[in-house]
């Protein structure tokens, strides 16, 4: 391992877990204590006799009492080091907890662990699998092969280096004995299983445990800290809203919307995710000719709950007409429709809106303060989609103190409220469900809804559209 080659794309930055990992380091030397540690023993691993053997019943039972902990917690404390790289399992390699049975282990050399060998290299791991292929003779795992296909493009300059490296890398280890040969090769796969673990597959290395202190910190000037005590006066001097008082708008929240929930009031006439009856999905569609009752309850909740169901933006229009005040409103729209629109026509709609609703004598203007118009009329030189929010947000202030609660006294959301259904519960027995299964509906799909509303305001536009006299009366004679 002598090449230390990283891509580009890889940030190479210090890791602020290894104070942590310098106190696991600690950890992990008393557990190796020849007198007071984990005792180990020599076991047979495929006919060869394997030094210093430890058990997971035996590390999880020491960590145990020498944290005094409980068992989970210590075979979480275990897991913990095995995901780390210090502790190591012989038998199966790619699972990487701490079974509390008679699962063999082994402690990891200090050259692998991660306070010693943090980064690991590319060029390295190319090395381990070359060495790996000729040593299995072409044959690598799945997920390995990938890797190393993957490497042998990235290298492709100096891959005859690789192989070079892994040859005599393979030959140094023949002439170690078979005992130290193996305990070789489990502390190096040991060690790229945590490293380079197969894809789609979470690594510890990725982020470590938290710590307090970062010991690598730079020391920070005085005008830092003077900064920092102006922001925590600045803190305290800020109002903050009382425990009490936030309580009670919690409260008044729950107590307001727990009949709208699905989960804390059963929906009405039935849950068509249950029942397999798609009566509630057509008696709340978008643009429904007839509303429910609790529908309707909902548009006086506030403003936005009103402009955000469709059906209620119509009602509340209806009632802007016959105040002769729906210029608010349809400035608020086509804020949102530059918003949520395309970008394309974004210099289009802006250009559009300056005219009808901001322009001296538009025919639509609205009435807001001079500060606003004028943020505002300035930014649509270089339109982007929120260059309406100050506007939209006086807007909908404005309709929100006054045009909103007149509309709730209104006659209009008054005969609306009394038009509105109430649909009664129904009642399935266990046959009519599995009938209902049967006969499922694949309803409708979002996209064609959205495509009938699409239609439903071009048909608009084009009524609300003048007339063009002398276009009529040509296509009439071109008939004749």
């Amino acid at each position: 391992m002598t090449i230390r080659t990283v891509r580009p794309d890889r940030v190479q930055h210090i890791r602020c877990q290894m104070h942590c990992l310098k106190k696991l380091d600690v950890m992990v030397v008393e557990m190796q204590d020849p007198k007071s540690g984990v005792r180990g023993s020599e076991q047979k691993l495929n006919v060869t006799s394997i030094p210093h053997v430890i058990t997971g019943h035996d590390v999880i039972a020491w960590i145990s009492t020498k944290m005094k902990t409980t068992t989970e917690e210590a075979q979480a404390f275990g897991t913990m080091l095995v995901a780390y790289g210090y502790i190591y399992p012989l038998l199966n390699h790619k699972k990487l907890v701490m079974c509390n049975d008679t699962s063999l282990y082994r402690f990891q050399t200090p050259y692998f662990w991660p306070t010693h060998q943090w980064v690991a290299e590319d060029s390295d791991y190319a090395i381990y699998l070359a060495k790996k292929n000729i040593r299995k003779k072409g044959v690598l795992e799945p997920f390995e092969q990938a890797h190393y296909n993957h490497l042998h493009d990235w290298l492709n300059h100096k891959w005859d280096f690789v192989v070079m490296q892994a040859t005599e890398q393979h030959k140094a280890g023949k002439e170690r004995k078979k005992p130290d040969r193996v305990v070789f090769d489990c502390q190096e796969r040991a060690y790229w299983v945590v490293n380079r673990p197969s894809r789609h597959t979470h690594s510890a290395m990725d982020c470590g445990p938290d710590r307090l202190i970062d010991p690598d910190a730079q020391n920070l000037s005085f005008d830092h800290y003077r900064r920092l005590n102006m922001f925590y006066q600045q803190a305290i001097m800020r109002s903050k809203v009382k425990s009490s008082v936030s309580l009670g708008a919690l409260v008044k929240y729950v107590t307001t919307y727990k009949n709208h929930d699905p989960f804390l009031a059963p929906c009405l006439p039935s849950n068509p995710w249950q029942t397999d009856n798609d009566t509630y999905w057509t008696l709340n569609m978008r643009r429904v000719d007839v509303p429910t009752k609790m529908r309707v309850e909902r548009w006086s909740f506030s403003l936005f709950e009103l402009l955000t169901d469709l059906r209620g933006r119509d009602d509340f229009k209806v009632f802007l007409k016959k105040e002769f005040s729906g210029e608010n409103l349809a400035f608020w729209e086509a804020a949102e429709e530059l918003k949520w629109g395309t970008a394309s026509s974004m210099l289009t709609k802006a250009e559009t809106i300056f005219k009808t609703f901001l322009a001296p004598g538009a025919p639509r203007w609205i009435n807001i303060d001079g500060r606003t118009m004028g943020l505002t009329v300035k930014g649509l030189e270089h339109p982007h989609r929120y260059v309406l929010e100050a506007a939209q947000t006086h807007v909908f202030l404005l309709m929100k103190k006054d045009t909103f609660f007149r509309y709730l006294k209104s006659p209009v959301y008054k005969d609306m409220q009394k038009k509105a259904l109430s649909p009664e519960a129904h009642s399935f027995s266990p046959a009519q469900l599995e009938q209902n299964a049967q006969r499922r509906n694949p309803g409708i799909h979002p996209i064609i809804l959205w495509q009938q509303e699409e239609a439903e305001k071009a048909k608009a536009a084009a009524a609300s559209a003048p007339v063009d006299v002398k276009a009529v009366m040509s296509k009439i004679d071109r008939k004749k």
